[in-house]
Formats: structure tokens, C-alpha cells, sequence
């Protein structure tokens, strides 16, 4: 039987080296550690409520310090492991899909299983090692956007990336396409160094994104965000913006697919994250006429879960707006007419207009 060491028999580098090779074997692309201090992160925050950019996301004030002070969330707190897993599937064609505005484009990220499920379990697996390996270690905690907790300060603090403009952490040999998860410890880790900044005067972000939701360089107004409008904001959608969503209908990948870093991104090996029933290369047309049950059955275990029926229904009836005036289109927001939801209904009825001014 294994014997477990105390902490103060350990070498805490060794111990980090060890961690990082176990996360590696276990399936995340890289490993960081950081401290607790997320104090410019706390202000940064503050800023960005105050402006009012989180929109309806309520949740984002609540539990007051928690969220940017990790020891109130998880007391005896010392250092914080952060690691990245590769989620982008390979051969699904995204730019392609975007210019086919028949097509349904749905973020990569939503293709497959609902990522939580299975970088949850790999995380769990890497703190029991860690509990295994010492003896006296009561605290390995693992969150995968799960809690009030600040992922992305903490992966730039980890050394994992940068924030780029667009706010999305950056990788140079990674690109942004993956995953982040934490484990808050009480083992006193070392530290990584933050990551540098290599954004420089690139702006392409910026300039891609449809609905200028991106105002500032690291400033994001979630209210303009299409990845909030498709899946976190309840009603009815801005009618300035719904142009600008094109035939988006979860999520959004324009200041991804525009990112030069992201040249350097690789596929991800994992099955969870391939695509599911035709989600990457399906009609608009098509997704609009599923009923609740279908969307229920297509849906187990996907991420688009999230937004709910009603809200996928809403979502389609705007790509239909933006889309080609077919005859199956038409026919099918003409349909919706009648549909039980106000929501959906309105979102219809403005698509057909569209439709009948082209």
C-alpha cells in the first residue's frame, strides 16, 4: 500500500512537476498555478458591472467578494491550479457554414457533449491524486464554470494565456479554442509567471465582430455579445441587432475564426467534442420544425440545453429573417405565427417582413 507523505516531507516543485504530468495524462493540454491575488481582476470587474455590460446575467453581481477573493469562496485557499483542455473538432467547416445562410451555425464549442460533464470528471480525477499523494491536504476543490470564479484571470496569472481583445484567453501555441478548469488548494504551490500580452496593434477581433459587441480593446458589452443574445438574454432580442446575428443560433466564433493566433490551434482527440446529430451542417429550416420533444432528445447532454426551446426557436426565426426568402422558410415562419410562445411568434413575424422585402 502506498504511503502518503506529509506536506512538510514534500518538495513543492517536485510536487507541481508531478501535477503537471498527471494532468497531461489525464487529457489537459497544459497545467498552471497561480496565486490568490486577483485584485486588478477584482477592479477590472467592477468596471464592467458598473457599465452595466453583463446585461440580464444578474448572477455575475451576486456573492459579493467570493468571486475575485478565492479564499471567502473556498476558506484555507492558497494557490489555485488552472489547466486548458483542446475542444475545437476537426473538418466542420465554420466559415463555409457561416456564407450557406440556408445553414444553421452553432459556436464549436456546442457540437458535441456539454463539455462540463467531462472536464469536471478529469479534474476530479487529478485533485484524488493529489489527496492521494498527501497525506494532510484537506482542500482540492475542481470548478469547470460551475461557480463564482474568475477562470480567465486566473489562467493568464497561471501562465495559460493572455486576455486578448476580445477577452477570450490566447495561447501562442494554442490559440483560444479550449476549454479552462480549476482546483482551489491549500498546498502552497509555485507560482507560473503571467502570460505576456502579444495582442499588439492586431484589432481583427474588433473588426469582425457583427454586432460591435467588442468596444473597447479588452472591453466586451455583453448586450451587444451574440453568444449572450443566443443564449443567455430571456426575451426578445434588439431588432438593431438581429441583422448582425446573420444565421448564428448558439453562440458565436467570429472573433476566434479571425484570430491569427488561432492558426496555431489544434483538434481536438476527445469524442465528447465531435459533433452530434448533423448540428455542424444543418438547414435552418429543419431545426425550426423540430417540436419540444425532439429538441429535448436531439439536445441530451448538449451545451444548448441552456437556452431552452423557446429561446432556439427565437434564435432560428432570426437566421430564417437573414436568410434566403425560400418557399420552405417562408412556409414555416408563416407556421409560427401561431405559435403559443409571444416570443417566438414576434421574432416570426419579423422574419417574414424580411423575407417579403427581399
Amino acid at each position: 500500500m502506498k504511503r502518503l507523505n506529509a506536506r512538510a516531507d514534500l518538495d513543492m516543485s517536485e510536487l507541481a512537476t508531478d501535477i503537471r504530468r498527471w494532468g497531461q495524462e489525464i487529457g489537459f493540454q497544459q497545467v498552471g498555478y497561480s496565486d490568490i491575488n486577483l485584485s486588478t481582476a477584482e477592479e477590472r470587474l467592477q468596471n464592467w458591472l458598473r457599465r452595466q455590460y453583463h446585461g440580464e446575467m444578474s448572477y455575475m453581481e451576486r456573492h459579493g467578494r467570493k468571486r475575485s477573493q478565492p479564499g471567502e469562496l473556498i476558506p484555507d485557499t492558497l494557490s489555485i491550479i488552472s489547466v486548458r483542455m483542446d475542444y475545437l473538432p476537426p473538418d466542420t467547416q465554420p466559415v463555409k457554414v457561416l456564407q450557406q445562410k440556408e445553414k444553421a451555425y452553432v459556436s464549436r464549442y456546442a457540437l458535441g457533449r456539454d463539455y462540463h460533464k467531462l472536464v469536471r470528471k478529469r479534474l476530479a480525477r487529478l485533485a484524488a491524486l493529489i489527496r492521494e499523494e498527501v497525506a494532510d491536504t484537506r482542500l482540492a476543490r475542481a470548478f469547470v464554470d460551475s461557480a463564482p470564479v474568475m477562470e480567465k484571470p486566473l489562467a493568464e496569472k497561471a501562465g495559460l494565456g493572455w486576455q486578448g481583445k476580445h477577452t477570450l484567453i490566447l495561447n501562442r501555441h494554442a490559440g483560444s479554442w479550449f476549454f479552462l478548469g480549476e482546483i482551489y488548494t491549500d498546498l502552497p504551490l509555485p507560482v507560473d509567471g503571467p502570460a505576456e500580452d502579444h495582442c499588439g496593434k492586431c484589432s481583427a477581433c474588433m473588426t469582425v465582430c457583427p454586432t460591435d459587441a467588442i468596444v473597447a480593446p479588452y472591453q466586451l458589452d455583453a448586450r451587444r455579445c451574440i453568444s449572450y443574445l443566443t443564449i443567455e438574454h430571456p426575451g426578445s432580442i434588439p431588432e438593431d441587432l438581429r441583422r448582425g446575428i446573420g444565421n448564428r443560433v448558439f453562440g458565436c466564433d467570429d472573433c476566434q475564426l479571425m484570430c491569427p493566433w488561432n492558426r496555431f490551434a489544434s483538434h481536438s482527440k476527445e469524442t465528447d467534442f465531435q459533433p452530434r446529430h448533423g448540428l455542424a451542417d444543418s438547414e435552418l429550416v429543419t431545426l425550426f420544425q423540430w417540436d419540444e420533444e425532439t429538441f429535448l432528445r436531439r439536445t441530451e447532454g448538449s451545451p444548448i440545453r441552456r437556452a431552452g426551446f423557446e429561446r432556439w426557436r427565437r434564435n432560428l426565426a432570426v437566421a430564417l429573417g437573414n436568410g434566403p426568402a425560400s418557399p420552405q422558410a417562408l412556409a414555416a415562419l408563416e407556421a409560427a405565427i401561431g405559435d403559443p410562445s409571444d416570443l417566438v411568434r414576434e421574432h416570426a413575424s419579423w422574419a417574414l417582413r424580411r423575407l417579403r422585402e427581399k
